[in-house]
């Protein structure tokens, strides 16, 4: 008997891992974030594994699931949209897991922010404009530390990813401008990988503007930072005068 937490990708369900599909196919029970997770990834299930949808279960439920699965000697896969070490609700499971001698496995999986950089074509990171990022959120019914604040975070400069903050957009932006300056671009991808996916660009002067006129309220990933419009320097990696262990200069 195990659990696995699998990452069941952004939505495209061809974005699955290799190793996902093999859980699902293998697996009793498949326990799945109905309003996140694309139904279209149960296609690789048994015709007689037991289905759950976490969307209407608590915490409680869910574990009671694998208290029964592990009784019954049952594989369990429990299914989480994009990766599981971001904004998933995993660790109280896990945790549940280690107290009660339940077998797990993590198995990771692409992000919407990575499927929203691919959306974008874009690279998050550019030599001489931004090597970090920064992945968070606005605060709301789940706090978030007051040193994470968006306007603490925006003094870095460097580039912002946002989960979950798009239906405030404006408070976003309040709490950013002052920070990275007006002219700022940014770009919202709503549903990234689906077959609705939009994207909406801006700046930090006219974007609320931009989703409120598109209607964009929920399921988005919001992307702020000079990467979006600078070039930035040439990538020292493939330059024929940089040397490492794999190329000799020149």
């Amino acid at each position: 008997m195990k659990v696995y937490f699998v990452g069941a990708g952004p939505g495209d369900p061809e974005l699955l891992t290799l190793k996902a599909q093999r859980v699902i196919a293998q697996a009793d029970i498949i326990i799945h974030a109905g309003s996140l997770v694309n139904p279209a990834v149960l296609a690789w299930a048994r015709a007689d594994a037991a289905l759950f949808d976490s969307s209407s279960l608590t915490l409680e439920e869910v574990v009671k699931i694998f208290s029964q699965a592990k009784a019954e000697g049952k594989t369990v896969a429990r299914l989480h949209s994009g990766d599981p070490s971001i904004f998933s609700a995993v660790q109280e499971q896990i945790e549940h897991c280690y107290k009660n001698g339940i077998d797990f496995e993590v198995v990771p999986g692409v992000s919407s922010f990575s499927a929203a950089s691919a959306a974008l074509r874009q690279e998050l990171t550019r030599p001489g404009v931004s090597q970090t990022v920064i992945i968070s959120r606005l605060g709301g019914r789940t706090p978030v530390p007051a040193r994470e604040a968006l306007s603490e975070l925006a003094r870095i400069g460097a580039t912002l990813v946002l989960f979950l903050s798009v239906d405030r957009i404006g408070e976003v932006v309040a709490q950013v401008k002052d920070s990275y300056g007006t002219a700022t671009p940014v770009a919202v991808v709503e549903r990234a990988s689906w077959p609705e996916e939009r994207v909406v660009r801006g700046t930090l002067e006219d974007i609320a503007a931009r989703v409120k006129k598109a209607g964009i309220s929920r399921s988005s990933i919001i992307v702020i930072g000079p990467v979006l419009g600078e070039r930035g320097e040439r990538s020292l990696l493939y330059d024929p005068g940089f040397e490492h262990s794999y190329r000799a200069r020149g």
